[in-house]
């Protein structure tokens, strides 16, 4: 080998021991999966670009009959943290095998409930709790230099969270006492109802059992629903199914024209504007008014986070 050929093969064998010119190895980037629909929008906020967040049930997604699909165990395994809301929400949840962290965030924001609603997102107030929860647990996941940023995030969104609750309280005061009243066919929305100060009648939960409409149940329901000052039934999907319809034709109310998303974020949504949504429903469909501007404010501030 010539001298000058020897200076080019020792100049790379020390480019290559140094890493000179050689793209750096990069690290794996930190996985995250959120089991629920709403949850996962939450967790999305909160990790901004520090994590990849994959969320296992889709909007419009039924969390209580979701079942593991092949695609949803590969990525619970490369997951450095699983968060889901708890509550026998997603029973599906209890058959989780990750190496990472596996959190029901739901039950350590909300230590005391014994309810059995475990839609508890739709109070703000306990997704402000879940934001807290999240970020706690993302945190020490993550780079120290980023741990600060999503501080930030979080406060925001807890601040964001918390003008939801005050903005809900509005437009459910625009109501008469008499007619702040929700009509549908299961219990999802007992912390919202307990919030602002609703009476929920949950039809198929309360008058029925196993969900059948016999004739005498037909009856209970008809005389519940018109003594209570509903104006209106609001339905989780549409064309509303024939259980509703035929409560519907009993009971002489209609069903709402908008359907209202009790079990997670509407199809190109997300939390707030799905609370927002749900919300000018209800209390448009029972007669109130809604601020949609400061609806869009609101959205508006989610998105910035």
């Amino acid at each position: 080998m010539s001298v000058s050929g020897w200076f080019r093969f020792t100049g790379l064998a020390s480019a290559i021991a140094l890493g000179v010119g050689t793209a750096p190895v990069l690290a794996a980037p930190l996985t995250v999966v959120a089991v629920d629909g709403t949850l996962c929008d939450l967790t999305r906020t909160l990790a901004g670009s520090s994590a990849r967040v994959t969320c296992l049930i889709p909007p419009g997604g039924d969390p209580h009959g979701y079942r593991l699909k092949p695609s949803d165990r590969k990525a619970l395994s490369k997951a450095a943290l699983v968060v889901h809301i708890g509550f026998n929400l997603t029973p599906a949840a209890k058959k989780i095998s990750s190496s990472g962290k596996v959190v029901a965030v739901g039950e350590i924001a909300l230590p005391s409930y014994r309810g059995n609603d475990p839609h508890v997102w739709h109070d703000p107030a306990n997704s402000a709790a879940i934001v807290t929860v999240v970020a706690n647990n993302l945190a020490p996941l993550l780079p120290p230099g980023e741990r600060a940023a999503l501080g930030v995030r979080a406060s925001k969104a807890k601040a964001v969270l918390n003008a939801l609750g005050s903005w809900g309280s509005v437009q459910f005061s625009s109501l008469p006492k008499a007619r702040r009243v929700l009509v549908t066919d299961h219990q999802t929305y007992s912390h919202l109802a307990k919030r602002y100060g609703l009476k929920e009648i949950s039809m198929l939960d309360s008058y029925t059992t196993g969900g059948v409409l016999r004739p005498s149940s037909l009856n209970r329901i008809s005389i519940a629903v018109k003594a209570s000052g509903a104006r209106i039934i609001f339905t989780p999907s549409l064309p509303p199914n024939k259980t509703l319809r035929r409560i519907s034709k009993s009971t002489g109310l209609p069903i709402a024209k908008s359907p209202i998303y009790g079990e997670g974020v509407s199809p190109g949504g997300n939390a707030v504007t799905t609370a927002t949504g749900n919300i000018c429903t209800m209390v448009t469909g029972q007669g109130g008014r809604c601020d949609k501007a400061a609806a869009a404010k609101l959205a508006a501030r989610w998105k910035a986070i």
